[in-house]
Parts: C-alpha cells; structure tokens; sequence
C-alpha cells in the first residue's frame, strides 16, 4: 500500500453545519470564553486581536492559542499549540447560521507538542470534531 501522497498531504479539519438560531447566539457560544467552554474546552478566551490565551486540554495540559483573526460576529482564528489554526467561519442564513469550524496546520513530516504524528492525531481528531460540533448544536438548540 503506498502512502507517500496521504503522509505530506494532510487536509484541513472541516466541519459545517446549520443551526437554527441566530448568528449572534452562535458567535456568543464560540467567541467567548463562556460559550466555548460549554462545548469544547475550559479556557481563558478573550476576543481581541492578538490575545494569547489557553486551552485547557485535560491530560494533555494547557494548549497555547494566540487569537488572529477577529471579526464579529463573522469569523474568529486563532493559534492552536505549535502547529495548529482553528477558524470558526458563521454564515447568516435567513435566521440561521451556517457554522464551519476549519482544524488547519496539519503536516505529516511534523509532531505534536506530545510526541504523536499529525498523521495519527489527524484521524482520531477527524471524528472526535463530529461529537464536538454535535455538542455545540445541542446547546445552541436547547
């Protein structure tokens, strides 16, 4: 089995779907550090450009984040460890909004923080954002 083109080409996390709530519920629940805590992680989030902030990461510690994009209610990116992005793209769409979480900087020749190939974090994280972004949906919809 020859893997040469999966092993240097990883592709971007993405994960899309509409909720039936308005943007601005959406954008408090994953621009605050309230809300993505609800959903994804403890941490101590600011929305300002440039913030650097951490992710609370259970046995894997505090994860460094650094936000560099910033644009309300719209879009939000930020750093994630030594190699990753996280973008968090909100669509209005007739009362709706479309979400799209973008998991970026993924590179087969490199490791995590922990030791791990981008490789073998990559699937396992592939499908653990199903259930994350299932989790946001509950608690936006209740």
């Amino acid at each position: 089995m020859d893997n040469n083109i999966s092993q240097n080409t990883l592709s971007d996390i993405r994960q899309t779907l509409v909720l039936n709530a308005p943007i601005q519920k959406v954008w408090a629940a994953v621009a605050t550090s309230e809300g993505i805590a609800t959903w994804f992680m403890p941490n101590n989030f600011q929305a300002e450009l440039g913030y650097e902030f951490h992710l609370e990461a259970g046995p894997f510690g505090n994860s460094p984040c650094k936000v560099t994009v910033l644009d309300p209610p719209n879009r939000l990116s930020f750093s994630w460890g030594k190699d990753w992005s996280l973008t968090f793209e909100l669509v209005e769409r007739e009362g709706k909004t479309e979400f799209t979480l973008i998991h970026a900087g993924w590179d087969a020749n490199k490791v995590t923080e922990f030791g791990q190939s981008h490789g073998e974090v990559h699937g396992r994280m592939s499908g653990g954002w199903i259930g994350i972004v299932a989790k946001l949906r509950q608690i936006i919809e209740s």
